[in-house]
């Protein structure tokens, strides 16, 4: 029996669906998810899927209802006879309490990842896990793409005299090290800061010399734009030239929109994992499309060949 790959999406990739739909020349399967009178989410896939190959594409940022319709969509697809289910999470929420840090607080991405399993998904295909740890958390095979390729393919080879990566914190060093070497061997400078409060942050030190260089920092994700302000301003204050901000994740909460958009720098450049309308992002942003990199991954993954190809 030849197997055809399925697509479905909650509405909070719809438009993600589609491009990766026109990239793999696929149809789409009918599908509904909507609402009860009460609220309460209502999922109703309209086609066979025994035996077939099921993806299923679903950021999980907030609401939690995006979450909720991921599961629900998982759950109806294994109830369907489908011979497996990828869950496509272009962007995994609830990934930033991923230990017990603190006192009396959850490990909310290994809850996360629970339930997903619970529900029914053999595999989970994502992009720039918030921590790559959270791979453990699943006893499924889990394929963490990089977003490298599409910020790489946007900017060229860059002149390492005149340009620098910057990681936004020692976490990210190795994500920002990756980058360097795929643009051209560039030079790394590390912000040495701290976090006082969620979404707060203190520059404390800039490990290498930025001054008279070109900047280009380097990030998972982009939420209130805190951290970003602050580290624009001492990157200015030790002689920093242009600045680029490239991040997977543009979430733009709160007043980010405004906040950035008075930021001086060049671009922010981010992809569509999340859906963001024109109006919700700051004036200088680029956003790039991640449908190639998960489509060839979707790919890959049916035909049951290497996806490590797309993590370099």
């Amino acid at each position: 029996m030849a197997r055809e790959i399925k697509l479905l999406s909650g509405r909070s990739s719809r438009a993600l669906l589609k491009d990766i739909q026109a990239y793999l020349g696929l149809e789409p399967v009918q599908h509904i998810v909507d609402r009860f009178a009460d609220g309460e989410i209502r999922v109703q896939i309209l086609e066979n899927l025994r035996g077939e190959d099921v993806f299923i594409v679903q950021s999980t940022h907030p609401p939690a209802d995006n979450l909720m319709e991921l599961l629900l969509l998982i759950d109806a697809a294994r109830r369907a006879s489908a011979w497996r289910v990828t869950a496509v999470i272009p962007y995994f929420g609830y990934a930033r309490q991923d230990r017990k840090d603190q006192p009396r607080v959850p490990i909310s991405a290994k809850l996360v990842a629970n339930l997903i399993e619970r529900a029914g998904a053999d595999r989970v295909l994502t992009v720039d896990l918030h921590s790559g740890q959270i791979q453990g958390f699943f006893d499924i095979p889990v394929d963490n793409l990089f977003s490298t390729p599409i910020f790489r393919e946007y900017l060229g080879v860059l002149d390492p005299k005149k340009y620098m990566i910057v990681s936004p914190d020692i976490g990210g060093t190795k994500r920002s090290w990756a980058v360097a070497r795929k643009l051209g061997n560039l030079p790394l400078a590390i912000i040495d800061k701290r976090r006082p409060a969620p979404n707060q942050a203190e520059v404390l030190n800039i490990i290498g010399d930025v001054a008279g260089k070109n900047l280009l920092i380097f990030d998972d994700i982009i939420d209130t734009g805190n951290t970003l302000v602050e580290a624009v301003q001492a990157l200015r204050e030790r002689g920093g030239h242009e600045i680029t901000v490239c991040a997977t994740h543009g979430l733009f909460s709160g007043d980010a929109p405004e906040k950035l958009s008075r930021l001086e720098v060049r671009e922010i450049v981010v992809t569509d994992t999340v859906p963001v309308p024109p109006e919700r992002r700051p004036r200088n942003t680029r956003v790039l499309p991640i449908s190639p990199l998960l489509g060839e991954a979707i790919r890959n993954i049916h035909e049951d060949k290497s996806v490590s190809q797309l993590f370099i």
